[in-house]
């Protein structure tokens, strides 16, 4: 199991330059039982790494283009290879998206900033989007939990997030032996309220000469200048300077004037037994169990405060005692908190693999148009074909016809049907509680019901296929767009008939299929007789009514019409146009043995892989078949199997040298229809769609 960090671009991973995030990833990397498989993301221009497992993603720095593009883009290639099981996102939501359309890897993003003022989770559709794509979310305090939901209903969500506190050591100190100190460490601001802390600290040193401050920090744009003998200020120091600053200081200062997420600074001081003073900002108070809090932030407030700690020794040890047994934000604890998250997302991941290589049977819901409603007239779909594979494999299938379903419950308060398809979906899923869900064009289950089934279910894994053309240049382009991409959130995997790398638009985590044949469908073998039609074509207009759609007409129909004018001689078995009804059931198997070569035309320009089911037909049942050259299929089938044309003159001249060679049709259309029945038939197909699925690694003869 592999697990990659995404830092965010600037965040240095040096000793030197560490910022709080760079430090809390190295920290509880060491106490992480994954912390052999895990490796660290980063970019830095130092030689040095807080850890080993650290990998420099190294981009030149651009004012033209965004280096956090191109810091991205080389994460997704470094990554794309192997695929880590997770990826952890620090402090950049707008990282998500591109790494969830990118990788096949579960996501957990971290928050270490109030998210109302980071890109990518401003507003409620971002964060909530969030949501939908990540595996976990955690919040380095409630305070920044509590921004995120400010106007989402966390109940909706209660298994995706939690907080991970920042943690550190806890190290033997020996509260005799602490220092008159005063400590400030962080950024020389006023934001950070070193303003408030200079006037204040400059009083309390006049006034207690056997009292010294030091200040650990830098500010390059705001400049706080403060001068005192017993008053030492440093530039940046490494976490571990400050951890022996804070071993010896009595008494700490986090007056932060605006909305801290959370306070390493005052973590490691509380740890360290000092006496903490705060102000009530953000998640500061949660980084200790008993801080001095002061709710008004004003230098005279912190004077007295801090007068009456040197004053009052008792109250000064009674405050580092406490602090110091009530710490418990250890790095062993804190790292146990992500490592149960990281182990149950793995163990998913593992009980997926673990069915399928170990060959245990599934159990599975297929959802797609079984057309029951039809009498046995459409009974020769994909989603049949597809369903008939996955039983052959000895899975448990629920088999649910959605058109059907919504068809038989359309109702005066659900007049679509869509309601009790949904609720059926949810009942069925919870009683039967299956491995796999797959969805074929089913249209009416909505988002949100798979969404609600995945937080429920963590074992369930959720794919679709489609077999509708998605080409720009094809039928019903937007359409068939937006109802492929409408679940895509929900979805562990797609597959389309269609190439998807050819597409004009990302389909995530998306892959081919052919059209499978089937052996209880397609077993004609006209290669064995002498039928007494040449060439088979028909086109389904009016599916659902059975009938021709008047004045109905594509670009199929005209094509078909100058080839007949070329084919004088040839005999044309054609339905579904030139007036002639289309043909169904029984009925089309009885027409189509009647043919030597079947013509697989679809509709639209010709685009890679893409066939309608027509081609499972037509090589299934061992007619010599021929398409178009420009579909690419030429990558699976050679031509003593397939017969491939360039255009309209090129088909007429091959339609009459088969029909003038009967032997040679015969060998090439047996030769096809024995390839067809080897590598795309139903039950390789459905194994494919489970594999895949699953996340598992495949070898099958149409992968490039």
């Amino acid at each position: 199991m592999n697990i990659a960090i995404l830092l965010p671009y600037k965040e240095e991973y040096s000793p030197k330059y560490a910022g709080a995030v760079s430090i809390h990833v190295s920290n509880l990397l060491k106490y992480s039982k994954f912390k052999k498989s895990t490796v660290v993301f980063g970019n830095t221009n130092k030689k040095k790494f807080l850890s080993g497992n650290f990998k420099n993603i190294k981009v030149n720095s651009s004012i033209l283009f965004s280096n956090n593009k191109k810091y991205l883009e080389k994460f997704v290639e470094l990554n794309s290879k192997y695929n880590p099981d997770i990826v952890e996102i620090h402090n950049r939501p707008s990282y998500v998206n591109i790494i969830k359309n990118n990788l096949k890897s579960k996501i957990i993003l971290y928050f270490h900033n109030n998210p109302l003022t980071i890109s990518g989770s401003r507003s409620k559709s971002d964060r909530i989007k969030l949501l939908d794509e990540c595996e976990f979310i955690f919040f380095n305090s409630n305070w920044t939990q509590n921004q995120f939901f400010k106007d989402i209903n966390s109940e909706n969500y209660k298994s995706k997030f939690g907080v991970c506190f920042q943690s550190t050591k806890k190290i033997k100190i020996n509260i005799k032996k602490k220092e008159n100190i005063i400590s400030f460490v962080g950024k020389l601001n006023s934001a950070k309220g070193y303003d408030i802390f200079g006037q204040a600290v400059i009083k309390i040193l006049n006034e207690f000469p056997n009292w010294k401050s030091v200040v650990v920090g830098d500010e390059p744009r705001e400049k706080l200048f403060f001068l005192h003998k017993n008053l030492k200020i440093y530039n940046f120091k490494e976490n571990s300077f400050v951890l022996n600053l804070l071993k010896k200081t009595s008494i700490f200062v986090a007056c932060s004037r605006w909305e801290e997420p959370f306070g390493r600074s005052s973590l490691e001081a509380s740890s360290l037994a000092c006496a903490t003073i705060i102000t009530n900002k953000g998640g500061l108070s949660e980084t200790t169990r008993h801080p001095i809090i002061i709710n008004k932030l004003d230098a005279n407030i912190l004077y007295n405060q801090i007068k009456k700690l040197i004053k009052n020794s008792k109250l000064r040890r009674k405050f580092q005692i406490l602090n110091y047994k009530s710490f418990f934000l250890t790095h062993e604890f804190v790292s146990n908190i992500i490592d149960k998250v990281r182990t149950n997302i793995l163990e998913n991941l593992q009980i997926k693999k673990f069915n399928i290589s170990n060959n245990s049977k599934l159990k599975i819901i297929h959802v797609t148009n079984f057309n029951q409603r039809y009498f046995g007239r459409l009974q020769y779909n994909t989603g049949i074909r597809l369903n008939n594979g996955l039983i052959r494999l000895g899975h448990n299938v629920i088999s649910l016809s959605d058109r059907d379903i919504i068809n038989y419950s359309k109702s005066f308060k659900d007049p679509t049907g869509s309601k009790y398809l949904n609720n059926l979906i949810s009942e069925t899923i919870h009683n039967f509680k299956p491995d796999l869900l797959i969805l074929g064009h089913a249209d009416k289950i909505s988002n949100e019901t798979l969404l609600e089934a995945k937080s429920k279910y963590k074992h369930l894994t959720i794919a679709q296929w489609f077999l509708d053309p998605l080409s720009r240049k094809g039928p019903d382009y937007q359409k068939n767009k937006i109802r492929i991409l409408d679940k895509i959130k929900s979805m562990d995997a797609t597959f389309t008939t269609t190439d998807p790398e050819s597409l004009d638009f990302k389909i995530n985590n998306s892959f081919f299929i052919p059209n499978p044949c089937d052996k209880s469908l397609d077993n004609l073998k006209n290669f064995n007789h002498e039928p007494k039609n040449d060439i088979f074509y028909a086109i389904s207009h009016g599916v659902h009514r059975g009938v021709l759609r008047s004045g109905k007409i594509d670009e199929r129909e005209t094509f078909i019409r100058n080839l007949r004018k070329k084919c004088k001689n040839i005999k044309f078995d054609t339905y579904g146009m030139f007036g002639k009804q289309p043909i169904w059931g029984q009925s089309f198997l009885k027409e189509l043995s009647n043919s030597k070569m079947g013509l697989n035309l679809s509709r639209g320009k010709p685009i890679k892989y893409y066939s309608s089911d027509r081609i499972a037909q037509l090589m299934g049942n061992g007619l010599l078949t021929f398409i178009d050259q420009k579909t690419c299929y030429g990558d699976f089938f050679n031509n003593d199997e397939m017969i491939f044309y360039k255009n309209l003159e090129d088909l007429t001249e091959k339609i009459h040298k088969f029909k003038k060679d009967d032997k040679l049709r015969k060998k090439i259309a047996k030769k096809g229809n024995t390839k067809y029945h080897k590598y795309f038939n139903s039950e390789l197909v459905a194994k494919y769609i489970i594999l895949k699925s699953m996340g598992l690694k495949t070898n099958f003869y149409w992968e490039s």
